[in-house]
């Protein structure tokens, strides 16, 4: 029988992945674009449907791309664990959540491992690519797997290789971005290595999968602690009177030793809201505070407080309150120019305004509804700015690059501003974080 080594050079090798959203079909379609052949394993019907079909349901992979991987006979789908009897290599793309203690949800890996386990075979790869905390590699997937009977390293390969995925970003993807591996042995290491150099780049190994586990928590938690030092400031420099976007800009002059991060209504996506918190839940399992982590959630969760607060002064000046007043939330991606809504700050700023008895309506040129925290919207038709007259209040969260900012202003009664989108605009309607 070849080995594992053997057919990854031939391009022989039968790839697996299991998980087909943001991380698991970009990488799919990376290995099919080499000719490998790839079998993607998801819950979700509707996906798999998809993917026959030709067509996307993420923003960062075409319906040509899909299409041809299917027609060349290279990409398959399926909801069926049992084709892992015939994969030589198994990625895990799984979500990783919170829940609503912030204690970490591996329930998601903890499910996929239990299936590979019932077809784990000699020679196997076996790769985690979901954020989880440091020794869960080793600590959840290795016993489970080595209960078989074989050996990590010696009959199979695991590792650790974090996803970094920055959706709707139009330079760095699945291909040019490093890929950081880490193997539970030196073997696990180099046999990863040798799969993933094929699809990705440049290739980055480390010493174990708690070191590669720990990578992708410092890069999350490194930007969490950021923009809560910056949301901070904004509270700041707007007691102080001052416009925390100008400081910033003018700070980002200096060419060293600064890193410019900017303030808005909160955090949102699938990883920095979320992965610090990981750090945090392992640190307190060793009797240890992560501070910085804790503080930075704590600014960063109030943040949708502090948006609405702007949104009671802004309607003061008009002599109106929140409570019946109409109110327009522009944007609820939780970034711009994607369909993605996981842990936007959107959905809690519409929450507290309803709260507090606005009548919201929102309008996203990529979320056309939303079913989310017990939400039952849809988005308003927007193609006449006029229509912005009808509402008491603009509150623009997400800055849609196809949104005409000057065109806002000039049709609102009165906008709220969390993503300075309207830089270079002067006018007596604007209020800004």
């Amino acid at each position: 029988m070849d080995s594992i080594m053997e057919k990854i050079e031939q391009k022989r090798v039968q790839v697996g992945i299991i998980g087909l959203g943001y991380v698991g079909l970009p990488l799919a379609l990376e290995f099919t674009k080499i000719g490998f052949k790839v079998t993607g394993i998801d819950l979700d019907k509707k996906k798999i449907e998809a993917i026959y079909n030709g067509k996307s349901y993420i923003k960062d992979s075409t319906d040509a791309e899909i299409k041809n991987a299917v027609e060349a006979g290279l990409l398959k789908a399926t909801t069926d664990f049992s084709v892992l009897k015939e994969l030589d290599t198994v990625s895990i793309c799984v979500p990783t959540p919170l829940r609503k203690t912030k204690d970490p949800d591996i329930s998601y890996i903890i499910s996929a491992t239990e299936q590979i386990r019932r077809y784990l075979h000699r020679g196997q790869l076996i790769v985690l690519e979901s954020t989880t905390y440091p020794g869960t590699t080793e600590e959840i997937i290795q016993p489970e797997l080595e209960a078989t009977g074989l050996k990590a390293g010696v009959d199979f390969f695991l590792a650790f290789s974090p996803e970094r995925i920055d959706p709707g970003n139009p330079f760095f993807n699945t291909k040019n971005t490093p890929k950081i591996i880490g193997g539970v042995t030196d073997k696990c290491t180099e046999v990863a290595c040798a799969l993933y150099k094929v699809a990705v780049d440049s290739i980055v190994p480390v010493s174990s999968t708690r070191a590669a586990e720990m990578v992708k928590l410092l890069e999350n938690t490194f930007r969490a602690v950021n923009i809560g030092l910056v949301n901070e400031i904004a509270i700041i420099c707007n007691k102080l009177g001052m416009d925390v976007w100008e400081i910033i800009d003018a700070a980002a002059t200096k060419p060293f030793g600064f890193m410019p991060f900017y303030p808005g209504p909160g955090l949102g996506g699938h990883c920095i809201p979320i992965d610090p918190h990981y750090l945090s839940w392992k640190l307190k399992m060793l009797n240890y505070n992560a501070r910085f982590i804790e503080l930075a959630s704590e600014v960063n969760t109030n943040m949708p407080y502090y948006v609405v607060n702007k949104v009671f002064d802004a309607l003061n000046t008009q002599r109106k309150s929140i409570n019946g007043s109409h109110i327009l939330v522009l944007g609820v991606a939780y970034k711009r120019d994607i369909g993605d809504v996981r842990e936007s700050p959107a959905l809690d700023v519409i929450k507290l305004l309803k709260d507090k008895g606005g009548i919201i309506s929102y309008h996203d040129p990529y979320i056309p509804d939303l079913h989310e925290e017990n939400m039952d919207m849809n988005s308003i038709d927007f193609n006449d700015y006029n229509l912005l007259h009808n509402y008491d209040c603009t509150v623009i969260v997400t800055n849609h690059t196809s949104y005409d900012y000057n065109k806002i202003v000039e049709h609102s009664n009165i906008v709220v501003d969390t993503r300075n989108a309207t830089k270079g605009i002067v006018s007596p309607k604007i209020v800004k974080l």
